[in-house]
């Protein structure tokens, strides 16, 4: 099978494409052939080194799987060959999915929804089940409450707002100009310029003084220490950002703040809430752009880019069909 290899950590061109034998299922496991795979920052931190000691080299990387079963092993019960599947693979434990076959237990793969295809399925995955587990499972935003979210436009971001309002909430969006519309369109209620505009200053005034209960940080910085300054009461601050520095939370302790980081946990569960959302019209990706797997250097360095043009997600035709079909305007 072709599969795209990292020999080394770097920049987008420590990559290869190169022949590897397919993968074979072992008990409990699905044999998939990939459809589609997508782009993250997670993607380009794993290959730039940022995780080096859980990332044994020569590595097949990627977050996302959109595809058919081929084949199962032992013991699988829930899937067999021809269904039509989705999931975000172990995140480092295994190789990823930038490859033609992917191999997974079955406890972590959803049914894909019929009515996504197969590239906005791969786009939504890792940013879904990211979305979910900060919105549903940490940050437990309810109906009637508000929520702040950083980056509205980006991957993670424009899915947080559609599950949010999904939930009931008022969202709050930083966004630049150009993304405004594209936010807006997502489902956002209060669209902040953050090129133009301060976030505490608008939150505060549009609620009074009273602040958001919700927090949700896909862009760190200094995110985690502005945050008490925007935040209700018990409000709480969800951040799927690595912080490299430190940073002093002091006014977290005036509103009785909770601070919960994320690392997104795979399993069938969250694919399968999100599959209801997405049957009822209240979710779905956007696609931002579209590479082959060949050219997923290209994507990586588009998406590193700052102020790269892109709204929502990169996603990747990994099988030659619907390399084809894309290319044909499918």
């Amino acid at each position: 099978m072709k599969a795209l290899i990292l020999n080394s950590f770097g920049g987008p061109e420590s990559f290869e494409l190169c022949d590897v034998p397919k993968p074979v299922p072992h008990a409990g496991q699905v044999l998939v052939r990939v459809h589609a795979t997508s782009i993250n920052p997670l993607d380009y931190q794993v290959r730039r080194g940022d995780y080096s000691g859980l990332v044994p080299l020569p590595a097949i990387t990627g977050h996302d799987v959109s595809g058919v079963v081929e084949g199962v092993g032992p013991g699988v019960t829930t899937f067999a060959p021809g269904d039509e599947v989705w999931y975000t693979p172990q995140i480092f434990e295994g190789p990823g999915s930038y490859a033609e076959y992917h191999v997974a237990h079955e406890s972590i793969i959803g049914k894909k929804p019929s009515s996504l295809s197969h590239l906005e399925a791969a786009s939504l995955s890792l940013v879904g089940g990211t979305a979910w587990e900060a919105l549903v499972v940490r940050g437990a935003l309810k109906v009637g409450e508000s929520i702040l979210v950083h980056g509205g436009a980006g991957g993670v971001g424009h899915v947080a707002i559609q599950l949010a309002k999904a939930m009931g909430a008022k969202v709050f969006t930083t966004v630049r100009e150009a993304n405004a519309e594209f936010a807006r369109s997502m489902g956002a209620d209060v669209i902040i310029d953050y090129e133009k505009e301060d976030y505490v200053d608008v939150i505060q005034r549009e609620t009074a003084g009273r602040g958001v209960d919700v927090v949700f940080d896909t862009i760190g910085g200094n995110t985690l220490s502005r945050s008490p300054d925007a935040l209700a009461q018990l409000g709480r601050v969800v951040s799927i950002v690595d912080i490299a520095h430190p940073q002093n939370l002091v006014q977290a302790w005036g509103k009785n703040a909770s601070y919960h980081f994320v690392f997104t946990r795979q399993n069938r569960g969250k694919l399968d809430e999100m599959s209801a959302l997405i049957a009822n019209g209240k979710l779905r990706p956007h696609l931002g752009a579209v590479y082959s797997l060949a050219d997923i250097p290209l994507a990586h360095s588009r998406l590193e880019s700052p102020n790269n043009g892109i709204q929502g997600k990169i996603a990747i035709a990994v099988s030659s069909e619907l390399q084809e079909d894309w290319r044909n305007g499918v």
